[in-house]
């Protein structure tokens, strides 16, 4: 095939449809084109900056005729920071464009034509939403800064407030900038894998106002650590001050070790009336009053009626797990990370809940080990990182044959491949919910209704 564009070349396109990082997507010639910066219906005049076998990516060098769901950015970071990619559009026709995400998935990879995809539920509150929020901190251009990476680099955009972080962390990042610039700390650089901090995390409670500030640094070696605590420690809602060390040349932000400098271990947070404590290691919903939404739906599609066994696998530190506990006879929680089941049972405890059981370990391994001890249930939960389930889930519950899978997911592609291998061995898919978890960003959850086709 003959590729009709070449680098540098100025091409007017209209933007049909976008992809999955947020990009227009035309074709010239029938040669496909994703354009940074665009989104549907625009008309641009664009740059190609690189050319592949199978596609193109340009740049907007002008709009020609912008699209009706264009808006004007509110952050003025928006067209550079990797954080948000779609601040751009209007907030409906995101819904929309997620909504077609989600369907198009299910077909071309999913082979799934037929189902009910409900439109995606969104946000009442679109800014400040987040309660947990990473900021790599580094050099560059000889500059120390701190904020996040610019798209499609590890460059540092550098950031003294995110609209969609819930707004103490605009007091947590000039705090850090007075403690690095003051005690001249070192940011690490992972090329030389010299200097101390790595990156700044924070959890919030929306409900308490409880703060967790956590410092990632490649050592246990933190100067001015008095200094540090003070300066955090007049941030309000502060509860706890936590150092992780992070020594592994990866991209991975946490560590396994955390120091606790000052205050709790953990911090307090709800969901309805269920309250959950939150570690530094914990995976915790990031949007708390869209987390209702997806809880309940699952718990809908449930339909417990008491008398069921249910296992949630990938349950992290039990939210699905004690919200189906309260509605059902018995619920197995399987988790990998050996620190969020630590907090799962001591979150069944803090919420009076007796009847959950949890294991830390791979799902893949203990998931067929308990259903070879004879345990069964009639609801399976899914909530698998963005990777999917492992085949030997999948294959465990065609062989346990549950009247119900219940599928929460956060990517719709491998959402897709796992549906279609369920719908190919005994599973029909019901229904489809997607869920807006990340407003003005491409990312999108879902939850899935599936039923045993019985003859």
């Amino acid at each position: 095939m003959d590729i009709p564009v070449k680098t540098n070349e100025l091409h007017e396109i209209k933007i049909i449809d976008m992809n999955h990082l947020g990009q227009g997507f035309s074709r010239i010639d029938n040669f496909a084109v994703f354009v940074n910066g665009a989104i549907t219906n625009d008309e641009v005049l664009a740059k190609i900056v690189l050319i592949k076998k199978n596609y193109a990516v340009a740049e907007v060098e002008k709009i020609i005729k912008p699209s009706e769901y264009r808006t004007e950015p509110i952050c003025d970071k928006a067209d550079i920071c990797g954080g948000c990619q779609l601040q751009n559009m209007d907030y409906n026709a995101q819904l929309k464009m997620k909504t077609n995400r989600v369907k198009n998935d299910l077909m071309r990879i999913g082979g799934l034509e037929d189902v009910k995809v409900n439109d995606t539920l969104g946000m009442e509150q679109i800014t400040r939403y987040r309660n947990k929020a990473q900021f790599p901190v580094g050099y560059s251009n000889g500059k120390f800064k701190i904020g996040f990476y610019k798209r499609g680099s590890q460059q540092i955009v550098d950031t003294e407030s995110c609209i969609i972080q819930h707004d103490i962390n605009d007091e947590v990042l000039k705090v850090f900038r007075q403690y690095m610039e003051k005690y001249n700390i070192k940011p690490y650089d992972q090329r030389t894998r010299k200097g101390i901090v790595r990156h700044i995390l924070t959890k919030t409670s929306f409900k308490t106002g409880d703060l967790m500030i956590v410092i990632i640094t490649k050592g246990e070696k933190l100067p001015n650590k008095k200094e540090f605590i003070e300066m955090c420690k007049k941030i309000p809602n502060v509860k706890s001050i936590i150092q992780n060390i992070n020594n592994k040349r990866s991209n991975v932000i946490l560590g396994e070790k955390c120091i606790t400098l000052y205050g709790q271990d953990k911090i307090t947070d709800y969901i309805e009336d269920l309250k959950f404590k939150i570690s530094p290691l914990s995976f915790f919903q990031v949007n708390p009053m869209q987390t209702k939404v997806l809880y309940q739906k699952a718990l809908e599609y449930t339909e417990l009626k008491g008398e069921e066994t249910v296992f949630d696998i990938y349950c992290g530190i039990g939210t699905i797990s004690l919200f189906l506990a309260r509605k059902a006879k018995k619920v197995y929680g399987i988790e990998i990370v050996k620190e969020a089941i630590q907090d799962a049972k001591e979150n069944a405890k803090l919420n009076n809940i007796n009847n959950a059981e949890f294991y830390a370990a791979a799902a893949e391994e203990i998931f067929p080990r308990l259903y070879s001890q004879g345990i069964k249930a009639d609801v399976v939960v899914l909530d698998p990182p963005r990777k999917g389930c492992e085949q030997s889930v999948l294959d465990t519950i065609i062989q346990m044959q549950p009247k119900k899978v219940v599928y929460v997911s956060c990517n719709p592609a491998t959402l897709a491949r796992d549906l279609k291998y369920l719908s190919q061995n005994g599973y029909r898919v019901e229904e489809v919910q997607p869920v807006d978890m990340f407003g003005f960003t491409v990312h999108i959850e879902c939850c899935v209704l599936l039923k045993r086709i019985t003859k």
